[in-house]
């Protein structure tokens, strides 16, 4: 390992190769530092491209990706912004599929960039605020980029031990944050309807977000709850400081909440540091079918762009613009669908936030996230729809039922259209 003694010395020119493909760590567990000299320096080395699944740093811009290609598994983050500058290539895939496309070459990996915790007493860098698909681009690379930032906290989980690390540089900044985002009554009124699904011992996943953050606020008064999550962001901290979530009641990793990506701010990194209730995983075992299938009373919660009256669920885009992605939500929709005592639900706000677009619509304006065949319960601010087990003429009603009342007579008109035809 070479140790680059500050991020201004590096000199990517030594570690890349023309045509190189490099795969980052994501979202709060980007490594900026190296971002920033890739920015700078790429545009001195020709045919270089990235991948990262996430990014809330801001640094990936239009302007700064002129230098070298991105790519990503959707538009999350501040990444939504370079698809409608067309400077983003999306991958359809599920979170789960990365690592394995990784090892495969299907997304190339010559270089990893990760940011890693400063390393134990045995020479063991934490990966700190992100597992998900690291493990998979450091164990595949030619080359490995660490950025050792004193800032980031020792998570109990994965880990990269010094031998793989190829450079070495050392940086003491603040990690990414993503702040809570502000809870409005729409968000609550959401929340209301799908915590009645989480029961006491029930094991949730859930992302980061007004509305998972909404639903969390709801369950203080549930007991011992589990979590097993893709992400988790500061509203896990006072289900576990209040005695809420224990994990007691897990079949597998008693005791423990399993998750894969750290997504808040400085107190949850404060929380997480060194906690051996928190273990970060990679997707092959946060996503696995038969590690979750294991997990008795898992309540799944994702989120969607529209559902159709069908049920089917377009979680990644409006129209043209590729607004979302497909994440983890299959995975977890099928696991909780089909955990017994669980469920799985899509959470979404009935209309557009300018009120004028319904989001239960008769046609989806975008791709088919979820099957209708997947689907298990649909829930807005006006109530619950469960579609499991029912036809499709009553998924339409029930969905109608949850719809913007606005909307309500103008649905119901489409759908005898839609069924006159045959769906």
């Amino acid at each position: 390992m070479k140790v680059i003694s500050a991020a201004g010395d590096l000199d990517l020119s030594q570690v890349l190769r023309p045509g190189d493909r490099i795969v980052m760590g994501q979202a709060c567990g980007e490594p900026t530092s190296l971002v920033e000299a890739l920015i700078e320096q790429g545009r001195g080395i020709d045919g270089l491209s990235a991948f990262i699944a996430t990014s809330f740093s801001g640094l990936f811009t239009p302007a700064a990706t002129n230098s070298f290609s991105l790519s990503s598994m959707g538009a999350i983050g501040v990444l939504r912004s370079l698809t409608k500058a067309h400077r983003l290539s999306v991958i359809p895939c599920h979170v789960s599929q990365v690592g394995p496309m990784i090892e495969t070459g299907l997304i190339g990996c010559e270089v990893a960039f990760v940011q890693v915790s400063p390393a134990d007493a045995n020479g063991h860098h934490s990966l700190g605020l992100i597992s998900d698909y690291v493990r998979a681009a450091v164990a595949n690379a030619r080359v490995v980029v660490a950025e050792v930032n004193d800032q980031v906290p020792f998570t109990h989980g994965e880990h990269v031990s010094a031998s793989e690390i190829d450079y070495a540089v050392p940086v003491s900044r603040p990690p990414v944050e993503v702040p809570a985002a502000k809870i409005g009554e729409i968000d609550e009124a959401i929340a209301k309807h799908a915590a009645t699904y989480i029961e006491d011992g029930s094991v949730i996943q859930t992302g980061v977000g007004a509305v998972p953050d909404a639903i969390l606020r709801q369950l203080h008064d549930r007991t011992d709850l589990g979590v097993h999550s893709g992400m988790l962001g500061d509203g896990l901290i006072e289900l576990v400081e209040a005695g809420v979530v224990t994990n007691a009641r897990k079949r597998i990793d008693t005791g423990v909440s399993i998750n894969g990506a750290l997504i808040g701010t400085r107190r949850l990194y404060e929380f997480a540091d060194h906690n051996p209730r928190i273990r970060m995983c990679a997707t092959s075992y946060t996503h696995d079918a038969g590690v979750l299938a294991q997990l008795d009373r898992l309540v799944t919660i994702n989120s969607a762009m529209e559902v159709d009256l069908t049920g089917q669920v377009n979680a990644e885009q409006n129209g043209s613009a590729y607004l979302g992605g497909t994440g983890g939500q299959v995975d977890f929709v099928r696991a909780g669908a089909r955990s017994p005592g669980g469920h799985a639900i899509i959470a979404l706000p009935a209309t557009a936030k300018n009120g004028t677009v319904s989001r239960i619509t008769a046609r989806l304006s975008g791709p088919v996230t979820t099957a209708r065949s997947d689907v298990d319960v649909i829930v807005t601010e006006f109530g619950a729809a469960e579609l499991r087990g029912q036809t499709l003429a009553e998924r339409t009603r029930r969905l109608i039922a949850v719809a913007h009342p606005s909307f309500q007579e103008e649905l119901a008109r489409e759908a005898d259209t839609i069924q006159r035809r045959g769906f």
